[in-house]
């Protein structure tokens, strides 16, 4: 057993670069899950098995400034305090994709029903918190929560993504958004989507480039579509069909599907498009 011991030290020992022994630095997954749980509490009190208290506030805090002070060593208490800070704001926006969803669900029976129990509406509640983590400079826990809800949706939302209010994610599975994509208001994608980057070959040297699209207000995209490119731009009121392939810029108001050749630019009708007033 002593030699066993041995082996696996040097072996650690030749890969220090990429596997350090001592991981004392790093979140621990497990308490950041716990932090998703609580604060999904604290946004929809009563919901998820707790009420709005001041001491579940409190215990969203230690967690957050534990993970933080591994991180960053630094400030731990000012960043905690800024992200609950945001948490009203975070929220709001949330009200915003429920209501979406249950507009643009005709299977919802409710707002309930959909804050409890669709897959879309969790990864969307995780990115939004992991967003604003994002934008404080935190590094990796943001990605961490993302990742987290990704292994149980399916759904791929990177933490850097830009998206506007209103967002619907209808079934979800196998969606993918990436880290500079731009989703205004109003959009709605369906499952199997992929807003991606058109070439990673750059790899590390591509790192703060727009790599990835724009999706404008009032867009629905379908089924098993992929778009690829920083400079693609998906006007507004378009409609992208099942499995299009998209790596050009689709002009306001049009309609894309895989048998369009040419593409055509087309009136947007209200009828054919999904938008509605609140």
């Amino acid at each position: 057993m002593k030699h066993l011991v041995d082996s696996l030290f040097k072996s650690y020992a030749e890969l220090k670069g990429s596997i350090p022994v001592e991981l004392g630095y790093l979140p621990s997954r497990n308490e950041v899950v716990e932090l998703i749980d609580k604060l999904r509490n604290l946004l929809f009190p009563g919901y998820f098995g707790s009420s709005l208290t001041s001491e579940l506030l409190e215990e969203a805090g230690h967690l957050l400034n534990k993970q933080l002070l591994r991180l960053l060593n630094k400030e731990p208490a000012r960043l905690t305090k800024e992200f609950l800070a945001k948490l009203p704001k975070i929220r709001a926006s949330l009200a915003t994709d429920v209501e979406a969803a249950y507009i643009g669900d005709p299977a919802a029976t409710g707002k309930e029903e959909i804050i409890i129990s669709y897959p879309g509406f969790y990864a969307i509640s995780v990115y939004r918190l992991a967003h604003e983590l994002y934008l404080l400079g935190i590094p990796m826990l943001p990605r961490i929560m993302t990742e987290h809800a990704h292994s149980i949706t399916g759904i791929d939302i990177h933490p850097g993504a830009k998206i506007g209010n209103y967002f619907f994610i209808d079934h979800g599975t196998g969606i993918v958004i990436g880290e500079t994509t731009v989703i205004g208001e109003y959009v709605k994608i369906y499952q199997g989507v992929t807003l991606g980057a058109l070439s990673t070959r750059g790899g590390q040297t591509l790192r703060g480039q727009k790599r990835h699209p724009t999706v404008e207000d009032n867009v629905t995209i379908y089924s098993g579509a992929s778009v690829f490119g920083g400079n693609t731009i998906i006007g507004k009121y378009s409609v992208l069909g099942s499995n299009v392939f998209v790596t050009d810029s689709v002009p306001l108001g049009s309609r894309l599907s895989i048998n369009d050749a040419p593409r055509k630019k087309q009136k947007a009708l209200e009828n054919d498009v999904w938008y509605f007033e609140i």
